[in-house]
């Protein structure tokens, strides 16, 4: 008679639905509160309409000039005392601290009873933190209208208790309450010997980081998108009053001179960008010639030598290059004292002559080490068993590589095109903008430089941020329609 065997159920699947209500409550108020922090509209340090509408929590609470750029005069004149700002950064640092020992509690909570009735313990304390950071960023708005009423300054000054104030008192109130629920609800049994989690729940951990990096850095920043439907600049403010609708969208077509720099821009970034396509090929050919050096220490020699060029900054590639390429640089020394040739005083950074082979070369000798780290992983990912099999059918080095390592190679180089393909107008800024001179500007800037160039050269941020926005969705469009021709092509698709 064989035994059955009880399964063992995890934390989770074990709660009753009561007990597991107050707890899934708590993880979405901590991770909305976190995110709260780096949203300017939910700001509860913003007590003064002269602090700038576009900074966070997360800002006010770590930049003095972000808070004081706009209160020269109010400082000067000490309509607004400076121990009222160093206290409300003082206060928005601490409201965070508090707000992080919430969501590092809602992390703990992810792992058996013991774990989350440890983790508990941090909510517990960390939402009356947060109170502390709301009491004392009362206590500034306080102190602030005050001082404005006794100086008659209150019109300029222009206090405010913001709506982001009264978002984080709820968020405070609503972690402390189901923490404490979750806490007296979690019974710890005598088999929770000690704290752990699942696998899962473990990666997951390890991969929010990178998830909340991507989210301030690549997602939040769509909500700067509002600027193109208003007639904005820089240092003014947004609202009914400059509202323009689709103006700037219009200007793209209906301006002249608008129409001829976006052709240009568009021509230069299309040919770089395929240029970049067309030698896509050059990483794969890399790595597989680097993988057929038999000295190990060679190829280790090799590879360091053409991957250490990815890690110079633009900056001093061009450094190089004027020490090589300028007027008294290698080649018309060379000319000059070795070839003896008169008159090389050839600048060739400042012409405009095959201005794009130039930066398809520099480009190429910059990257081509370390776009092919991910084709070299790929050949040590190749069953061995299948190059043996080869080389006793006959087969030899050639053929090894023509029918085995490049078939191998092929589904990773295909998901590179297709980015490449859906990146084909974001070819970046830094190396266009270091090699850029008045000679060869017309067949040099490509669209990511000529944004920077009207939005932060001539102040035209909406134009710039209608330029940014059709970039970003004609790029998702040739994804989505590179991804739909590999799938009828290939059957494999990458979305």
């Amino acid at each position: 008679m064989q035994a059955s065997v009880k399964p063992v159920q995890t934390a989770a699947e074990s709660q009753a639905p009561a007990q597991r209500i107050p707890l899934w409550i708590f993880r979405i108020a901590a991770l909305l509160a976190g995110l709260a922090m780096f949203f300017p509209p939910v700001n509860p340090g913003r007590v003064s309409e002269k602090i700038n509408e576009a900074a966070s929590l997360f800002t006010t609470g770590v930049s003095y000039s972000t808070i004081t750029n706009s209160m020269g005069r109010i400082l000067r004149s000490q309509w607004i005392q400076d121990k009222d700002i160093t206290l409300l950064m003082a206060a928005c640092c601490i409201l965070m601290v508090g707000v992080a020992a919430c969501c590092v509690g809602a992390c703990m909570s992810l792992g058996n009873r013991r774990m989350r009735k440890t983790g508990m313990i941090l909510p517990i304390a960390g939402a009356p933190v947060m109170g502390v950071g709301l009491l004392l960023i009362h206590r500034v708005y306080t102190s602030i209208v005050q001082h404005a009423e006794e100086v008659g300054k209150t019109g300029t000054v222009l206090p405010i208790l913001p709506e982001g104030f009264k978002v984080f008192v709820f968020f405070a109130a609503l972690l402390l309450v189901t923490a404490l629920m979750a806490f007296f609800t979690t019974r710890v049994r005598d088999d929770d010997e000690k704290m752990d989690m699942d696998e899962k729940y473990r990666l997951f951990l390890m991969m929010l980081p990178v998830i909340l990096l991507s989210f301030i850095f690549a997602y939040l920043p769509i909500y700067g998108w509002r600027f193109a439907f208003f007639d904005y600049k820089p240092g003014g403010n947004i609202g009914p009053d400059n509202f323009v609708g689709f103006k700037w969208f219009a200007s793209l077509f209906n301006d002249p001179a608008t129409v001829s720099d976006l052709i240009r821009v568009l021509r230069n970034t299309l040919i770089m960008s395929g240029l970049g396509i067309l030698t896509s090929w050059l990483p794969i050919a890399f790595a597989v010639l680097l993988a057929e050096i038999r000295s190990t220490r060679f190829q280790r020699v090799v590879q360091t030598l053409t991957t250490i060029p990815n890690f110079i900054s633009w900056v001093l590639v061009y450094a190089i290059a004027i020490c090589i390429f300028s007027t008294d640089g290698f080649i018309n020394s060379f000319l000059t004292n070795v070839m003896h040739v008169a008159g090389a005083k050839t600048n060739y950074l400042q012409i405009a002559d095959h201005t794009w082979l130039k930066m398809l070369l520099w480009g190429t000798w910059k990257g081509v080490g370390w776009s092919a780290i991910i084709y070299i992983a790929g050949i040590a990912g190749i069953d061995q068993q299948l190059y043996e099999a080869a080389r006793v059918d006959g087969a030899n080095r050639f053929r090894c590589i023509w029918h085995i390592t490049i078939p191998g190679l092929m589904p990773t180089y295909m998901v590179m095109l297709l980015m490449s393909i859906a990146g084909i107008l974001s070819n970046g800024m830094e190396q266009y903008l270091v090699f850029e001179n008045a000679m060869n500007k017309d067949v040099i800037e490509v669209l990511d430089l000529y944004v920077y160039h009207i939005g932060i050269g001539q102040n035209q941020i909406p134009l710039s941020t209608v330029v940014g926005i059709s970039k970003s969705l004609i790029g998702v469009t040739l994804l989505f329609g590179a991804n739909g021709i590999s799938k009828a092509i290939r059957g494999e698709s990458i979305i």
